[in-house]
């Protein structure tokens, strides 16, 4: 194994799983383990947390190992409170709960902005100025780095592209009703171009219900309802992508989630993503993530490693405008 000083670990924080990574100095991965997520109250889930991170620091014999924590969700920089739909951490401070158990602090990060910041460095990304990384998957969310680095953010959110309204010409163009989210508004663009908005389009166009890699088969197996559906859908993922270099201006955008593995998905999106260009403006170009499923945990390792040559006890205490 290599030697420890450059071991590094990460936790994938879900609604399922916790999934622990361990990566050795070429950040590839060594080992993995996997327990459920514990969602019936909060203590339970930091026991199964810790748990994890004691493996971690088992396998690597280092129990000063750098860990870092991805999840879908929301850190307050100036509480260090989480906000998340799917595990039971939502008005409790993750981070305060684990220094306590362990004497240290740990980086958590945002799972969209551990994948761009993955990608950054060494992924499909590695050669832009700007990244941004955006996942197609359950939901929608994107991360965003500039120069390799988290830029500073007022409220430390994600590039939270998912709760954005998508644009009336979009919907009226398609004959769409503006679909309610969960977030508590309403036409949301999570709710059209992630999984289960490619499912909701296509139920509503096909009159049926059908799950996303379903009506991918059969779009590719010449079912033309289903492929227009798959058209409609690239179009509305161009509009959000258009919002996206509007306001950002990446250099790249690389692609990850489910809806990623899509036979053709970058030639289909820049097809799309071109003809609603704004004037001259030149579309960025759209890469698939390099390093797939597990692209999210490699950087929330990847930032854990760089903390820890910082300073040892790096969590990234709740410094405002600066967490990521």
């Amino acid at each position: 194994m290599m030697a420890t000083d450059l071991l590094c670990g990460a936790i994938d924080l879900g609604g399922t799983k916790i999934e622990a990574r361990l990566f050795d100095g070429a950040i590839e991965t060594v080992k993995t383990r996997r327990i459920p997520t514990p969602t019936a109250d909060f203590d339970s889930f930091i026991a199964a947390l810790g748990d994890q991170i004691v493996w971690l620091c088992e396998m690597a014999a280092d129990p000063a190992l750098p860990v870092g924590l991805a999840l879908a969700g929301w850190i307050d920089p100036a509480t260090g409170n989480a906000f998340a739909s799917n595990i039971p951490v939502t008005g409790r401070a993750i981070g305060a709960a684990l220094a306590d158990r362990f004497g240290r602090r740990f980086p958590l990060l945002n799972d969209c902005m551990a994948f761009a910041y993955s990608e950054a460095h060494g992924g499909a990304g590695a050669e832009a100025e700007v990244v941004l990384g955006v996942i197609l998957g359950t939901g929608m969310g994107a991360g965003l780095t500039v120069r390799g680095e988290f830029p500073p953010r007022l409220n430390g959110v994600a590039v939270e592209i998912g709760h954005v309204g998508m644009p009336a010409r979009a919907l009226a163009e398609f004959d769409l009703p503006v679909w309610p989210c969960g977030c508590g508004k309403a036409g949301c663009m999570e709710r059209y171009v992630s999984g289960t908005g490619l499912a909701a389009l296509a139920c509503h166009r096909l009159g049926r219900e059908v799950t996303a890699p379903d009506l991918i088969a059969a779009a590719a197996g010449g079912d033309r309802p289903a492929a227009r559906v798959l058209e409609i859908w690239a179009d509305l993922t161009a509009e959000a992508l258009l919002s996206l270099q509007l306001i950002l201006d990446p250099g790249c955008i690389v692609l990850g989630g489910g809806l990623s593995n899509m036979p053709d998905v970058v030639a289909r999106l820049t097809r799309a993503f071109d003809a609603r260009r704004l004037g001259p403006i030149t579309p960025p170009p759209l890469r698939l993530a390099r390093f797939g499923d597990s692209s999210g945990a490699r950087g929330a390792a990847l930032y854990a490693r760089a903390q820890s040559r910082i300073k040892p006890d790096a969590e990234a205490p709740a410094i405002k405008g600066n967490e990521p």
